[in-house]
């Protein structure tokens, strides 16, 4: 028979030994407190069902601190409804094995003595999941009467224990790691901080990772296939300690009850991030949006994938397709022009009075027709969700009306400009209102002044909206990526032949979007110094199921719109960056390179071919490469970079906008740097490349293996070397590995190529 236990008020607490204890002798009397298998054991307090204990058994590490677990679940209820909700609260908690499973808990809580919900109950399901190797857990909440929670909590970790060489690793867009994730929450003085990633949003993959560099380690994932609104957290607890948690976002029609609709899963493993996209790999190729991704199914316009080379430049078409001819004549393969500030509006002002353009519709038309004859493809620049409100349009279209509200029903200014401190609003993709003003100004510019395409700012990002006559439900729920989904639909019916950007990445807009901008790969010329690594997180789970593209470098300081307030414009706009920062640009275009990305530059000026040869000439010996590598670097699946000791260089890093002209001087500092970047791949055939650029002035002598255990390698076979100038065999590998020894030429780049006996 299965046990219960049932407590009412404050129960005692078990001190650290005894939990371990009891946990490391497990048996078949285990408590119903308790989900135990040979990898993992899982304990609750059985007086108000808190996680005391999360234990590794392989690696004999418990991931919660001893002093302060914390609560469970937290529901955030509205003030009317007596406010926030936690177990601690409740006067009678329960638990029980399910089904007579001993990996299958069953914990509820209930009477907490809010006389509005009198009913009300939380009820949390623990499992543990050997194929996932994970434990799943779920909530659900009723009872609430009306009383809808803006959000729910939950599994909350509240005190992940330390370890030495800690690594918080956050798939945010292309992903990023630090290893000051305590530092950060916690800092010596002032108030703890919380970092909050929204999904479907900046969380490109609905997980996060926690763990010692290549030791044990935590992650926590969802596995919701609608793609719900939430969000991932790692927060300081107040105690010296962090937490992590995953918050959930309830729409209004849980009025009554409320279950996400899908579960959470903790798991243990040994390793590092890599690890763990391996893991979530092995879940995510199987849904919807990998099944759909426009690049597999092949539906992505052609000139999209061929695109070799992006040029990012701002204005009218003389200031951006002059330069990207001069480019392509350059570089000798396809050229896409990533193009901003070719609308009527200032940027980040008037959105989304884009119309006409501010050369005119007959000129700009003419030089986009001249241009696409060249094999030139403009991607023009509309943000997808802001409406200015200095705008004439804001009040005369009513857009107000159609504006994601918050909570209390108002709207949310956002201000992008420094200069005219202009406040924009997002408007809500649940509306029909928005995505026909959307579609219909996609139309004129696709089908009348004849782009190549569309870049959708901040389409890889939602809002969660409260406004109860925008047709969905107001608070949490599906409908921003059901809105985008019908919004894409609308534009390619009326648009054959479009290609659609966005920014930043994520799995739920693989079905969506053509090109994903991707610029984590330039995240020290933008982000604040030393607090977060980029990492190619999402390339590892989903590359070759869309195309990304794009980096932040420039030669140059950044331009200044015409547009803006002329007493704010910089005396040198476009003024060429010291050369000191060459191997800051040289970082950033070989990361994109062994990343697979398509690269880009901005700011390009045809000048910059005579006055930065040496930055110039680093580029293409990179694009050529790529381009006789596209089975790989385009189409290819990530696989982990062969160990390799890599030396240090200590370079010079610029921190500025590369579009926003600014007053005072670069901000500077140094930083240390690997002297190479390495990424591996492997083709739809079983071929394996190892792809490898120097960014220093000095040869590199590198020495790596390949094998049949870590990466797929078959038993014997041929290596190649390409260089720019072609391929060449220089051995042959057996017996399931294969030793690379060789010289990398200063500021050079290779692609090593494992091909099996008989396919050479």
């Amino acid at each position: 028979m299965p046990t219960m236990r049932s407590v009412s008020g404050k129960g005692r607490y078990h001190s650290r030994w005894i939990t371990l204890l009891a946990v490391l002798s497990l048996g078949a009397g285990a408590s119903a407190l308790t989900v135990d298998t040979p990898e993992v054991a899982l304990r609750f307090d059985e007086s108000r069902g808190h996680l005391v204990c999360l234990l590794d058994k392989h690696a004999g590490h418990d991931h919660i601190a001893a002093d302060a677990p914390g609560s469970l679940w937290v529901l955030e209820l509205p003030e009317q409804a007596g406010g926030g909700l936690r177990p601690e609260h409740a006067q009678q908690f329960e638990c029980r094995q399910e089904e007579n499973d001993p990996l299958r808990l069953r914990l509820s809580w209930s009477r907490f003595g809010r006389e509005a919900m009198p009913a009300l109950s939380v009820t949390v399901r623990v499992r543990f999941d050997p194929v996932a190797q994970a434990s799943r857990f779920s909530i659900r909440v009723q009872g609430l009467n009306g009383a809808v929670p803006q959000r729910v909590c939950f599994p909350r970790l509240g005190a992940v224990a330390p370890q030495e060489a800690e690594v918080l690793a956050v798939p945010s867009w292309m992903g990023e790691k630090t290893t000051q994730a305590r530092q950060l929450l916690c800092p010596a003085s002032g108030p703890v901080q919380r970092r909050e990633f929204s999904y479907p949003g900046i969380l490109s993959l609905q997980c996060l990772a926690f763990y010692r560099e290549n030791g044990p380690g935590l992650y926590l994932a969802t596995d919701d296939i609608q793609a719900r609104s939430k969000s991932f957290a790692a927060f300081g607890n107040g105690q010296g300690g962090m937490g992590l948690e995953v918050c959930h976002f309830p729409g209004a029609d849980a009025a009554t009850v409320y279950e996400p609709g899908y579960e959470v899963l903790i798991g243990l493993f040994q390793g590092d991030w890599m690890t763990v996209a391996a893991r979530y790999r092995t879940w995510a190729l199987q849904q919807p949006w990998a099944r759909e991704s426009r690049l597999k199914q092949g539906r992505t316009p052609d000139w999209v994938p061929r695109t070799g080379f992006w040029v990012w430049n701002r204005g009218t078409s003389d200031d951006v397709l002059p330069p990207a001819a001069a480019m392509q004549d350059y570089l000798d393969v396809p050229v896409g022009i990533f193009w901003h500030w070719w609308h009527g509006c200032a940027y980040d002002v008037n959105f989304p009075e884009y119309l006409p353009p501010r050369e005119g519709a007959d000129a700009f038309r003419e030089a986009v027709r001249q241009a696409r004859r060249r094999g030139l493809n403009p991607l023009v620049y509309m943000n997808q969700r802001l409406w200015g409100m200095t705008a004439r349009s804001w009040v005369s279209q009513e857009a107000q009306r159609y504006a994601v509200k918050k909570a209390d029903g108002t709207v949310q200014p956002e201000v992008y400009n420094t200069f005219t401190r202009s406040p924009m609003a997002s408007m809500c993709m649940g509306t029909e209102f928005w995505r026909r003003t959307y579609a219909n100004l996609a139309e004129t510019v696709y089908d009348d002044l004849g782009v190549g395409g569309i870049y959708m700012d901040q389409a890889c990002s939602s809002l969660v909206c409260y406004d109860p006559n925008h047709g969905h439900p107001p608070g949490g729920g599906a409908y921003w990526m059901e809105g985008f989904r019908a919004l894409e639909s609308d534009i390619r019916r009326r648009c054959r032949g479009i290609a659609l950007a966005g920014e930043g990445c994520g799995e739920a807009w693989l079905p969506h979007l053509d090109l994903m901008l991707s610029l984590q790969v330039s995240l020290e010329r933008y982000a604040a110094p030393g607090q977060w690594e980029p990492i190619p997180f999402f390339p590892a789970v989903y590359h070759g199921y869309a195309v990304l593209y794009g980096n932040y470098a420039s030669l140059t300081r950044p331009p200044y719109d015409p547009l803006w307030p002329q007493e704010a414009a910089p005396e040198h706009p476009l003024q060429l960056l010291d050369e000191k920062f060459r191997y800051q640009f040289r970082l950033e275009q070989a990361r994109t390179f062994v990343w697979g990305q398509q690269p880009c530059l901005a700011n390009f000026r045809p000048e910059h071919l005579v006055e930065r040869r040496t930055d110039l000439a680093y580029i293409r010996q990179l694009i050529r490469l790529r381009q006789a590598a596209l089975p790989y670097l385009l189409h290819g699946t990530f696989l982990r970079p062969p160990r390799m000791k890599i030396p240090d260089l200590e370079i010079d890093m610029s921190r500025l906008s590369i579009y926003a002209g600014q007053q005072g001087t670069v901000q500077e500092y140094r930083r240390r740097v690997p002297q190479y970047a390495v990424g591996a791949w492997r083709a739809a055939d079983g071929n394996i490349a190892v792809a490898v650029a120097n960014i220093a002035d000095m040869d590199q002598q590198i020495r790596f293996v390949l094998s049949r255990v870590e990466h797929g390698l078959p038993n014997e076979g041929q290596i190649y070397k390409w260089l720019a100038e072609g391929r060449t065999p220089v051995g042959r590998f057996e017996n399931g590995e294969a030793i690379v020894t060789d010289t990398l030429v200063a500021a050079g780049a290779v692609i090593y190529e494992a091909v099996p006996a008989g396919h050479e």
